[in-house]
């Protein structure tokens, strides 16, 4: 491992590609009979900083698997590790702090499928890195598939290169519909009194503005959030010049909470939302969680969601710059 082989030792999962000559997600696993724990695994991270986001950034993603992290603050000490500055978590999903820089994931309806999604995509300012820790692993489903992002691209390219570039050029407008509580029954049920940390109107619409979003009060005391216009692609330094899909057409085009269209108001085509949808699928890289896995996204280069699940599942997650 270029030196590093005293600790890591490069592995597979089930559902690993290669993509460009790399392992996507790059399998790292214990070498020989080296020391296990999660203050052992953040040890050598600690030691090895640069080394890893080098190899997080070739393959977009990094799965550490059988270094035995048993808890929320054994995972903490991975994050902190790593040395990445902290992010918070801005938007519709439910979540609840647990430890450190450390929150549940999504904790909507295990029933329900969470869409691909680059994490924070809308917001001005999102994560580099989304780091995810298996404390519990699903009996059946559950499991945390990504994208490469630039896979996506290409290929939609491919087929609709005019229709690319106009929405490039337009830019995006996206609305989001919250109520003021949270609602768990719902994966998209975060309350905007929880997103935005205040009870108080003006708070919020100043809070809303820093983050590049408008607000409108609904009359049942909701709200509903603009955000626009915004790319359909990005280009990201460092990633090859890739043209990362980078927006969430598929995942609030014509839903009964949010919508997508055209910065100008004009509908996007219906036809080129669902084919873009199968693209995102065929492109996706499915592996199953195993008890004490950290998974590191490249934020920038992966799309990730969660397929409906058996309970119990327990996934925990920290944002980093």
């Amino acid at each position: 491992m270029g030196g590093d082989g005293e600790f890591f030792s490069v592995g597979e999962c089930d559902g690993q590609k290669t993509i460009d000559g790399e392992q996507v997600p790059l399998v790292l696993t214990p070498a020989g009979s080296g020391e296990r724990g999660g203050e052992a695994l953040a040890a050598a991270l600690r030691a090895r900083r640069e080394w890893v986001e080098a190899k997080v950034v070739a393959s977009s993603a990094v799965l550490l698997r059988g270094f035995g992290v048993r808890d929320a603050a054994e995972f903490d000490a991975v994050v902190g590790a790593l040395g990445w500055p902290d992010i918070r978590y801005v938007g519709p999903a439910p979540r609840t702090h647990v430890h450190g820089r450390v929150w549940t994931a999504n904790e909507g309806p295990l029933h329900e499928f969470i869409y691909y999604h680059h994490e924070m995509v809308l917001i001005k300012e999102f994560p580099g890195k989304v780091i995810l820790f298996c404390e519990v692993a699903p009996p059946e489903g559950g499991e945390t598939p990504f994208v490469p992002s630039f896979r996506v691209t290409e290929r939609v390219m491919e087929e609709f290169p005019e229709m690319v570039e106009e929405l490039d050029e337009k830019g995006l407008r996206y609305t989001f519909t919250a109520l003021s509580k949270n609602d768990t029954k719902s994966m998209r049920g975060r309350g905007w009194e929880d997103a935005f940390a205040t009870t108080d109107k003006a708070e919020a619409e100043k809070r809303a503005r820093a983050l590049g979003m408008e607000v409108e009060w609904l009359a049942d005391g909701g709200a509903r959030t603009i955000l626009g216009p915004r790319k359909l692609t990005r280009v990201f330094p460092g990633r090859r010049g890739r043209r990362m899909w980078f927006n969430t057409v598929v995942g609030m085009h014509g839903k009964a909470l949010s919508s997508a269209t055209m910065a100008d108001g004009a509908e996007i085509p219906a036809a080129f939302v669902a084919r873009c949808g199968e693209i995102i699928e065929e492109e996706s890289i499915q592996f199953r969680w195993e008890v004490g896995d950290v998974l590191i996204l490249d934020n920038l280069a992966t799309l990730h969601g969660r397929r409906p699940s058996l309970p119990p599942r327990r996934v925990l997650v920290a944002t980093c710059k």
